[in-house]
């Protein structure tokens, strides 16, 4: 259903079982699990879906080790089995991540939790090769039934440095267990929300609009492309807008202090030695402040660095910072000594807000990384309650949003009709798990749709199963490959822009796909994809060069890139 045709069947019947505020990944979790049950949903989300804390991650899938460590056993194994299943449902977008982490210490850190439990330490001492591997220990035997991934090795000093050559020579040993790689979360989060609106007509979801008033039985959203205002009247409100909960339920007319949320930001680098030198492994490790720090090569000679866990106010000043770059090359060079880092080489950088909950904890990784759905019952005006969803990480969305949508359908007085333990999502629905399979899956769906198998197989790679249907309507017309990058062509942005719920140019560049992220924009590409959208989407000339002017400003102020029209060379934006 069209946007339009979405925004028009609300205002002739603006009753709705649930309104969600919120598009990120536990709004969307949520909003899937309610609509295949059978329950009537609208959400809402003020800006694109998965655009704000939830395109800030890792993009990587984990079971949260050190959380052990403060005593947190449920959420460990809780997120230790719900990373199995996301690599399970959603194999197109989530791998095994053989992950390493260096040690220097034999004993350190044995007392660190029960000290913490006294209260007798702020931080943690760093954790030495006994702690770690006791953890691993634990860590394996949470999900030693499933089989997803092999369980940890460790290595001595020798065998450590002969597997990686240029990690620093001072370790005693390293520990290689597997989490998951999630290298594009905003995919995985737009076909959570298509999963959804498959459940039926009962489902409805818009981006770019927002709850702006609350009274008595009614909602007043606003439409942010238009203006407009309309009303919807929901038995259920839903709160899902992460680090934005607060301000969200200020909208509403009520004064909450739920949120506590900490900046966590992140650069992308285009560096093949370091690429080499991690083996394809990620390297999650402490860094000498205590934070929990990591080196993620994410694709071809690109790698995630990060993260920092610092304490803000308002989650939309989030940037990037001078100071959290050095912090980053100064833990690069500790682990690879040898290996030299300079900005010239970041080509994205993004940082965005965790919505941990309020807390009077004396350091950022004090804080439960656990979900909550802290409930508000009808008061200061509404007859309605308000769900407001606390914490969670990428990891455990569909337990939280099971958990969530369990409190729902016990308002409502419904029943669950099926679980989503064991759901497929999007692309990952009848994916073949071996070569040979895939292969012969390529064959099939190019013989069907006329399309050339390597064209299938680059979609395959791109959207799992759903790219049969992307195959299918670029067979329906004349298509022909992008000047500005021959592996994506015409009729696959015009089939992603209309049924991805593309508005802007940004949404398709920085969520509907990994361009931005990985550094592969150029002027003239920018300006080829903003003429078939604007077709797509109806632009006039002046909108269609507005965009492209907003996305190339967006890009230098929040992610430091900047292009330049004359050669269409991507450069770094001190």
């Amino acid at each position: 259903m069209k946007r339009e045709e979405t925004l028009a069947r609300i205002r002739e019947n603006p009753e709705v079982s649930v309104l969600i505020i919120g598009g990120g990944i536990n709004g969307l979790g949520t909003f899937r699990d309610l609509t295949l049950q059978g329950i009537d949903v609208l959400l809402v989300e003020r800006a694109d879906f998965c655009s704000g804390a939830s395109a800030a991650s890792s993009h990587m899938v984990h079971g949260g080790i050190r959380y052990l460590e403060n005593g947190e056993f449920r959420l460990v194994n809780e997120a230790v089995k719900e990373r199995n299943r996301l690599i399970e449902n959603a194999p197109h977008y989530v791998r095994p991540l053989p992950t390493t982490i260096p040690i220097f210490k034999r004993f350190s850190g044995m007392l660190n939790a029960p000290l913490k439990f006294l209260g007798l330490l702020d931080r943690p001492g760093e954790r030495g090769a006994l702690v770690i591997k006791m953890g691993l220990i634990m860590y394996d035997r949470y999900t030693a039934d499933q089989g997803t991934v092999p369980k940890h090795t460790f290595l001595g000093r020798q065998e450590s440095l002969q597997e990686y050559p240029k990690l620093n020579p001072d370790i005693i040993n390293t520990a290689t267990y597997y989490d998951g790689a999630m290298p594009s979360p905003e995919r995985i989060a737009i076909e959570v929300m298509l999963d959804g609106l498959e459940a039926g007509e009962h489902a409805q979801a818009l981006n770019y609009v927002s709850a702006v008033d609350a009274d008595g039985d009614t909602v007043t959203l606003r439409d942010e492309l238009t203006g407009a205002d309309l009303t919807v009247q929901p038995k259920l409100v839903i709160n899902a807008a992460g680090p934005w909960i607060d301000f969200a339920n200020q909208r509403l007319g009520l004064d909450t202090k739920m949120i506590g949320g900490t900046k966590g930001s992140h650069i992308v680098l285009d560096h093949p030695e370091l690429y080499e030198a991690t083996k394809e492994h990620e390297f999650f490790f402490e860094n000498d402040d205590g934070r929990i720090v990591l080196i993620f090569p994410v694709a071809k000679d690109r790698l995630i660095v990060g993260t920092t866990d610092i304490p803000i106010d308002d989650p939309d000043q989030a940037r990037c910072t001078e100071e959290e770059i050095d912090y980053f090359f100064d833990f690069i060079k500790f682990i690879f000594p040898d290996i030299a880092v300079d900005r010239s080489q970041i080509v994205y950088q993004f940082s965005g807000v965790r919505p941990l909950p309020a807390s009077d904890a004396k350091t950022a990784g004090q804080i439960s990384r656990d979900h909550e759905n802290r409930i508000v019952e009808p008061s200061a005006g509404l007859n309605f309650p308000i769900f407001n969803l606390i914490g969670g990480k990428w990891t455990s969305f569909r337990a939280f949003s099971e958990h969530v949508a369990d409190d729902a359908l016990a308002r409502l007085g419904r029943s669950r009709k099926l679980d989503t333990r064991h759901r497929p999502i999007g692309g990952g629905r009848d994916y073949p798990s071996s070569e040979a399979a895939q292969t012969a899956w390529v064959e099939a769906t190019a013989q069907a749709t006329g399309v050339p198998a390597t064209r299938i197989r680059e979609l395959f790679d791109r959207y799992g199963t759903r790219a049969q249907s992307v195959a299918e309507y670029i067979a329906q017309g004349e298509d022909r490959p992008l000047a500005g990058k021959p592996d994506y062509s015409v009729r696959e942005i015009e089939f992603i822009t209309q049924d991805e719920h593309v508005v802007h140019l940004g949404d398709f560049f920085q969520r509907r796909s990994l361009l931005a992220m990985m550094g592969h924009l150029s002027h003239p590409l920018v300006v080829e994809v903003a003429a078939v959208i604007g077709r797509t989407l109806g632009w006039s000339d002046a909108q269609r060069q507005q965009e492209v002017d907003d996305f190339l400003a967006l890009l230098a102020e929040q992610h430091g890139v900047g292009l330049k029209a004359d050669t269409g060379e991507s450069v770094t934006t001190d």
